[in-house]
């Protein structure tokens, strides 16, 4: 996703040089002083490509050429443009597309992933758009979607968007970081003092509270969850290892990096730090911190607002990570853990 002086586009970049391949519209970009632009993520299947825009416009694109199948105004299903602009990611699943209006008409809706007619909106949870992704469980033999919305924790049922059950949660300013699924339980987190949690769901789709405090107070760097452990940057306390079983906190670290976002891929972790974009390669077990090497993005961009920083995600793929500022992406091959390392070290800042 980006953005020119005027409207939002879905882009298509070849890997293997950088260059654009095609570039397809979205309409005019949202403006506010954190940085003007998209924050979404595009999902793929097949030959179809899905892209929603800050300002709600749902884009379904050809993968080869850019060409536009279908697209729906989120504000036409009751939508109302969040403070800092629709960001969450769309999700594909079984041939429908999932994304979160909010507000009156029902905070999650569903289309046809082919035509882009919608299937159903959760009529029974209202609440607005914050900035968190939904998901896809199976849990007990039932497909639901579960989305942390600005005011509850809730999940609803694949087939024919009923809710299956609802938790309050006292979000306040941003509710970002996407819950996580696993083992029948499901964890979240949110930054501005709200916390993490996790709930225990029954067969039945009852719900208990097994915890909620204020260790991992992630506000949008995003969460990792590995080993019964859950990894990312809690406000106040720096970079955190948090059990997930028990809530209870299990080593921070505030001095090797400031805050920012993690990614994961072979068992190695990638936290990207915003004010500075450096980039450390670590070891992340219950035991500690262990950096393994660190970059710094260069060059940066020269279009950041003064209260805009580095906030893209680093995106790990076929053997590539990519680091993001802005209007410059940057690749480098990390195919070989070994040599991963070394490049890191080499860059050293």
């Amino acid at each position: 996703m980006g953005a020119d002086d005027t409207d939002v586009h879905l882009i298509a970049v070849d890997t293997t040089n950088g260059t654009d391949v095609w570039k397809a519209s979205l309409g005019r970009k949202l403006k506010n002083r954190w940085g003007d632009g998209p924050r979404s993520t595009p999902a793929v299947f097949g030959d179809r490509v899905v892209a929603l825009s800050g300002r709600g416009q749902l884009v379904c694109a050809d993968v080869n050429d850019g060409s536009i199948f279908w697209q729906q105004d989120l504000r036409d299903f009751g939508g109302r443009i969040p403070n800092w602009g629709y960001s969450e990611s769309p999700l594909i699943d079984q041939g429908r597309v999932i994304v979160t209006p909010g507000n009156d008409d029902g905070a999650l809706a569903a289309f046809q992933l082919d035509t882009g007619e919608l299937i159903w909106q959760s009529w029974d949870v209202m609440q607005p758009a914050h900035y968190s992704s939904a998901i896809v469980v199976e849990h007990h033999g039932q497909r639901q979607y579960i989305q942390l919305g600005s005011r509850s924790l809730f999940g609803i049922n694949a087939s024919d968007g009923e809710k299956l059950w609802e938790i309050k949660w006292p979000g306040k300013v941003a509710v970002v970081p996407t819950p996580i699924y696993h083992e029948g339980s499901i964890y979240v987190s949110s930054g501005y003092g709200v916390g993490s949690m996790r709930i225990d769901l029954s067969p039945q789709n009852r719900v208990t509270k097994r915890y909620h405090n204020k260790i991992m107070k992630n506000q949008h760097g995003g969460v990792i969850l590995r080993d019964k452990h859950v990894y990312g940057y809690s406000d106040g306390r720096g970079w955190v290892c948090q059990n997930v079983d028990s809530g209870e906190m299990v080593w921070q670290e505030k001095r090797v990096l400031g805050k920012g976002a993690i990614a994961s891929a072979d068992g190695l972790f990638y936290c990207l730090e915003k004010q500075t974009g450096v980039c450390v390669l670590a070891n992340l077990t219950p035991d500690g911190w262990e950096e393994r090497g660190r970059l710094t993005i260069e060059p940066q961009t020269e279009q950041r607002s003064p209260d805009g920083r580095i906030w893209a995600h680093p995106v790990i793929a076929n053997g590539h990570l990519y680091l993001r500022d802005q209007e410059i992406i940057c690749c480098y091959d990390i195919s070989d853990s070994r040599q991963t390392t070394r490049a890191l070290n080499s860059n050293r800042r």
